[in-house]
């Protein structure tokens, strides 16, 4: 009886091709990520032969569809993205921007994110210091400057008042301060109004009252103030407007202060010190410095 050669009842996978094998039919081989099948027996012959070979599968374009993004990708920090036509590649931006969105139909972008109003300075208070200089925030970057004092409260049993000094590269502004301002209190017996202010004093007082201390007053006595700096940068006077809000929990009085002033000078500021009058400041107290731009 004749013998017949049916050849292979199944594909054979032979795995990725190499030029010194001998292929029979039905061998599958794989070949820059297309696959294709042995339809005559041969060595030699790359599986582009389409006297040897049949394609069974083909490979993506590298780059635009997402099989090889070797090609797209390049550097370190590139990001893929779908542009007009295909993938496409976003280089890094320059440290500190963000990935934006230009909305629909419009490619993504590297933005700066808004400097209207940042943080620029955070200080801890060292407990017991009775001043704390806050140097080199005010500049030509920003127009206004606004700081948050927290926690303010003495750190022994002195009674003292909070002030603050302008200061430039040379150090502290010492003269010249004009400061108005009115303080309430509220005790238990009822309410007290009175006036704040220092006509020509070496500092702006910044309350009509004692800060807490640590004889009458717990942890929880404290005050909280919020102050703007203008003109620090310009060559008109300088302005500095407050207010607070305080509790003496010993004296059982709370205590609300709103005022400003002003520094005769008119030269360039650098920055600013917080003082208390008399005693030292505990380390509870922080200081946030914002520039806002106008």
């Amino acid at each position: 009886m004749a013998t017949i050669n049916l050849g292979s009842i199944k594909f054979k996978w032979q795995g990725a091709y190499a030029g010194g094998t001998a292929y029979t039919v039905d061998d599958v081989v794989s070949y820059q990520g297309s696959s294709y099948i042995c339809i005559q027996a041969s060595t030699g012959n790359l599986p582009t032969n389409a006297t040897y070979w049949e394609q069974m599968s083909s490979a993506g374009t590298n780059g635009t569809d997402g099989t090889d993004l070797t090609t797209t990708l390049t550097t370190q920090g590139d990001i893929v993205y779908r542009d007009a036509s295909g993938l496409a590649r976003l280089g890094a931006g320059t440290s500190g921007q963000v990935l934006q969105t230009n909305g629909t139909g419009a490619n993504p972008s590297w933005g700066t994110v808004s400097s209207d109003f940042v943080l620029i300075n955070t200080t801890n208070v060292t407990n017991g210091a009775t001043a704390v200089n806050v140097d080199s925030v005010f500049s030509s970057t920003y127009d206004v400057y606004k700081v948050f004092i927290s926690d303010f409260k003495g750190s022994d049993n002195s009674d003292g008042r909070a002030g603050i000094k302008f200061r430039d590269s040379s150090g502290n502004m010492t003269g010249s301060y004009w400061t108005a301002g009115g303080y309430t209190t509220k005790a238990i017996s009822g309410n007290s109004d009175g006036p704040g202010g220092s006509w020509g004093g070496t500092d702006f007082q910044m309350d009509g009252w004692n800060a807490p201390d640590t004889d009458t007053e717990s942890g929880n006595a404290i005050y909280n103030y919020e102050v703007t700096f203008f003109n620090a940068n310009s060559s008109n006077y300088k302005h500095a407007h407050y207010t607070f809000f305080g509790w003496e929990q010993g004296n059982t009085y709370v205590v609300w202060d709103s005022g400003g002033g002003l520094l005769n000078n008119t030269g360039t500021m650098t920055g600013f010190q917080l003082l208390k009058t008399s005693g030292g400041i505990s380390s509870d107290c922080k200081i946030l410095v914002y520039g806002l731009k106008l």
